[in-house]
């Protein structure tokens, strides 16, 4: 074999992995052109989604006979970052269709069929879980949270009103920064949407079969240790928020377990219908 011919074999074999980086470049293009978009269209209207992710603690704070619900700027440039946060958000969740997709577009090509049928499931129950953990913690979390946390403001008195005769008694009230709430709302959202992507990520490492039933069931209480430590750090000091958080997980991680003993169930049934698996093969394991 000539040098030219060791050339042509190198050059033929680099092309694959050229066409597939060229792929990956437009498809990383576009995702980001969508996030781009997304971000402009939000940050136009990002007064509108500010007032949206305000709710929790207007209702919290009127539900005590507080009117108003304002939220101060501690720092003069703190305004526009609020409108940029949101834009990022906002940015985000508008294309994640959009980006999604172009992930889908990416790796079809390389699956089979069947691999096709089992990840694309995987693909759309990823977003819905995530929003339905956003929808949890902002409907149900974040109320319970604000009103524990407005639990610690109190009246003040004047001079000479007070317990202490001539000494007054110092108010506490609520006066917000609002890149803080933001952060504090975005946080919240994000933690409980990731902790639902649980099912998810584990029933389709289950359908790989990197994990079993049998072995997360075994190490159940390893899991309660590491929910009760991921419930105090993603959360505030807030014990009514760590446990809601500590339940919720619990929970997904407890249908996780049926959802892989139901893959696996499947994977069973199916290699016994096409003869790879004999219940007296079974039986005799047993």
């Amino acid at each position: 074999m000539s040098a030219s011919d060791d050339f042509d074999e190198i050059d033929d074999s680099s092309a694959p992995l050229i066409e597939h980086l060229a792929e990956l470049r437009t498809r990383l293009i576009h995702s980001v052109i969508a996030f781009i978009i997304g971000m402009v269209i939000c940050f136009t209207v990002w007064n509108p989604i500010f007032n949206f992710l305000t709710e929790p603690l207007c209702s919290a704070m009127a539900e005590r006979g507080q009117e108003d619900c304002g939220l101060i700027l501690i720092k003069l440039q703190e305004g526009f970052f609020v409108a940029i946060s949101i834009s990022l958000l906002g940015g985000l969740v508008l294309g994640f269709p959009f980006i999604s997709y172009q992930l889908w577009r990416f790796v079809a090509p390389g699956l089979y069929k069947n691999e096709k049928g089992a990840f694309l499931p995987f693909l759309i129950s990823s977003p819905v879980m995530f929003f339905l953990g956003a929808a949890f913690a902002f409907y149900v979390v974040t109320p319970l949270a604000f009103d524990f946390f407005l639990g610690f403001q109190q009246a003040g008195t004047l001079v000479g009103e007070g317990p202490e005769g001539e000494n007054g008694i110092a108010a506490i009230a609520f006066q917000g920064s609002a890149q803080e709430y933001l952060s504090l709302t975005i946080k919240f959202i994000v933690a409980f949407g990731l902790c639902f992507q649980l099912p998810v990520l584990l029933t389709l490492m289950g359908k790989a079969g990197l994990v079993s039933s049998e072995g997360l069931g075994n190490v159940r209480k390893y899991a309660v240790v590491a929910i009760l430590v991921l419930a105090a750090l993603v959360t505030p000091p807030d014990v009514i928020t760590q446990v809601i958080l500590f339940v919720v997980v619990y929970g997904l991680y407890e249908i996780s377990i049926f959802l892989v003993r139901r893959v696996e169930t499947k994977r069973d049934e199916k290699l016994r219908a096409e003869g790879y698996f004999d219940d007296e093969d079974e039986e005799d394991l047993l």
